[in-house]
């Protein structure tokens, strides 16, 4: 399991080609074998494929403009209310989760955080990509996860990086 959490990167850049319907549901699995707070289950999945669909979220904020090149989105959602309190960190072990399986596949993606965004113009990111996926207003959106080959290949994560300082056992 190191060997695919070293290989956990953020691409922003994938090439055009499609991505297997097995892939995909092995994605979706991962997703949906990740815990959650008293084991509610309450995320929701929306994998995006049409291209008008992607060009609009690629249009949420400045640093969503490469979801659009991506052959898949994941719109991670979930209600939120008041038995649902730890919504958005269910939804983000979900996303943990799907990076690594997309990796596993030998695929690429990045996180882009929409919950708590703001768009270029000040607006709520949340409430422009509910109004582009039909979402309602009752189910927020933690976040978009593009998914597809990439484009280039980044280095894998060192040992230099496991820094030790950074540990306190027992105490800070």
């Amino acid at each position: 399991m190191l060997d695919v959490i070293k290989k956990r990167r953020s691409y922003r850049d994938f090439l055009d080609k499609e991505v297997e319907e097995e892939k995909i549901t092995e994605i979706l699995k991962a997703a949906m074998f990740s815990p959650s707070a008293r084991h509610q289950r309450l995320w929701e999945f929306i994998v995006v494929k049409d291209k008008k669909t992607r060009d609009l979220l690629a249009q949420t904020k400045t640093h969503s403009h490469f979801v659009n090149k991506a052959p898949i989105v994941i719109a991670i959602i979930s209600p939120k209310d008041e038995s649902n309190r730890y919504w958005l960190e269910d939804c983000f072990i979900a996303s943990t989760q799907i990076y690594l399986e997309t990796t596993n596949q030998g695929l690429a993606t990045c996180c882009v955080q929409i919950y708590g965004s703001k768009r270029d113009n000040g607006d709520d990111c949340q409430k422009y990509v509910q109004d582009i996926l039909n979402i309602p207003q009752a189910i927020q959106v933690a976040c978009l996860m593009p998914i597809g080959y990439p484009k280039e290949s980044l280095p894998e994560h060192t040992e230099e990086e496991f820094e030790k300082n950074k540990i306190h056992w027992d105490k800070y």
